[in-house]
């Protein structure tokens, strides 16, 4: 057993996961991948928003598929158990697991981070075939393709994070592209290669045109409906789920319909709404709604997306701040230019980060977890002009209201007239309740604010 090469630690994780009391069973997953074994369309890429389950998805796939450990007694009591090939796969693969946003200590170079991956391999290969006595100096690739010449035996290579390079500051484009080139040795045409399992979150498609990668096809979630289903968690799942809490809860705090407002409203291709599963687990678990968006660099900040072209795009923040949806085009591979400048470059990023959500031709923000968000990007952003200073005065319309002062409120009223805004048009009633939500973006914390006429 290995790091990389029939690992125990995806079945350790996944095992953890499956053992939990918010567990859902997403296993049916594993039929759908086993028809793609050891054929043509065996590359496979599925990308998704951060926290929607990949991981989890990838542990469950290396789990079951490779022979490092018996992981029936875990799966023995899940879906796939009643499928009529459940027992032909099992654990029969020798599985090479990669999570790519494994990185070495204290490393400050792409070489670095590249060479842990071979070199690990490379040392689990060693250790498992020693008799044929391969050869440091080798490239990985070539390792691989004696090992099967000599003993017939192929390789399931489970992938996550596989877009990790590009989160990664000081790693060069010339770097990335040499990342690319990687992926392309090790997996393009290569007979050793029963299955391709990858996951991440920036799409592939941008790299497929110059043919490192276009082996692979992808799956996301705005465009595509296959697997739609095991990222995210379905009106059934949580409503089995809220059963689950409200049962084994001392004194639950939490409602059905607050998971809904909370968590919901990311859209599939299929039109299927789905919850943002980490979200759900969390405050079931917490017994307490709340955000548990946990940011991890600048990819989770919405400020980072729209700095390239604020003046374009704020009146529509404020418009879909009331709730309402702004129409725009998703280019799948927006999120990897290296500016975003125009409107769909930057919503279209947005959706693939899961900042907005994409239906019907139009993006908006799906629910109140993600509207804390924008709440705090109004607030905390002066580059913003005019929405950020009409934001500062919500807290001051907030208790003025409460206190029944209306000359304040008459006077914060004025002041928003006064800022010449855009958007303001008083014969248009969506934007003039939008600036007034705008006012009212303090009250957001303690208060469900919405339109009347919904």
């Amino acid at each position: 057993m290995g790091i990389f090469l029939n690992s125990t630690a995806p079945f350790e994780a996944y095992k953890i996961t499956a053992l939990d009391k918010y567990f859902v069973d997403k296993t049916m997953l594993i039929e759908e991948l086993i028809p793609s074994i050891g054929r043509e369309q065996r590359f496979l890429c599925i990308t998704r928003p951060r926290r929607f389950g990949k991981t989890v998805m990838a542990n469950m796939v290396a789990s079951y598929f490779g022979k490092a450990i018996d992981s029936s007694f875990i799966f023995e009591h899940l879906a796939i158990a009643k499928s009529p090939v459940y027992e032909e796969y099992i654990n029969k693969y020798d599985v090479i697991y990669i999570d790519f946003s494994r990185l070495p200590e204290n490393f400050q170079t792409y070489e670095e981070y590249i060479n842990r991956i071979k070199t690990g391999i490379k040392e689990d290969l060693f250790e498992e075939f020693p008799e044929l006595e391969l050869k440091e100096e080798m490239s990985l690739w070539d390792i691989l393709a004696k090992i099967f010449q000599k003993t017939n035996r192929k390789f399931m290579f489970i992938m996550d994070e596989w877009d990790a390079v590009f989160h990664i500051p000081f790693i060069s484009q010339k770097e990335r592209q040499e990342y690319l080139l990687f992926l392309k040795n090790l997996l393009k045409d290569q007979v050793y290669v029963e299955l391709a399992y990858m996951t991440g979150i920036l799409p592939i498609a941008k790299y497929s045109a110059a043919s490192e990668l276009n082996m692979f096809v992808e799956y996301n979630m705005a465009t595509r409906e296959r697997f739609s289903s095991y990222f995210g968690f379905s009106e059934e799942e949580v409503d089995k789920l809220f059963q689950i809490y409200s049962e084994t809860t001392i004194r639950p705090r939490i409602t059905r319909h607050d998971l809904k407002i909370w968590y919901d409203g990311y859209c599939t291709a299929s039109g299927e709404q789905l919850y943002n599963p980490r979200s759900i687990i969390c405050a079931l678990s917490d017994n307490q709604l709340g955000s548990y968006w946990t940011g991890s660099g600048p990819y989770d900040e919405i400020f980072y997306y729209i700095k390239g072209n604020i003046d374009e795009v704020r009146e529509d923040f404020i418009l879909m701040i009331s709730g309402e949806h702004i129409e725009a085009k998703v280019q799948e591979y927006a999120a990897t230019a290296e500016e975003l400048t125009t409107k769909n470059q930057i919503y279209s990023a947005m959706v693939i980060y899961g900042l907005l959500t994409y239906e019907d031709g139009e993006v908006f923000i799906p629910n109140r977890e993600l509207m804390y968000k924008y709440n705090e990007l109004l607030l905390t952003n002066e580059s913003l002009g005019y929405v950020y200073r009409l934001a500062k005065e919500s807290e001051r319309m907030l208790k003025a209201t409460l206190a029944g002062d209306t000359q304040t409120m008459a006077e914060i009223l004025e002041y928003a007239h006064n800022t010449q805004s855009p958007i303001l048009s008083y014969n248009n009633e969506i934007e003039l309740s939008a600036i007034v939500n705008l006012v009212y973006l303090a009250a957001r914390d303690k208060y469900r604010v919405e339109r009347e006429d919904k």
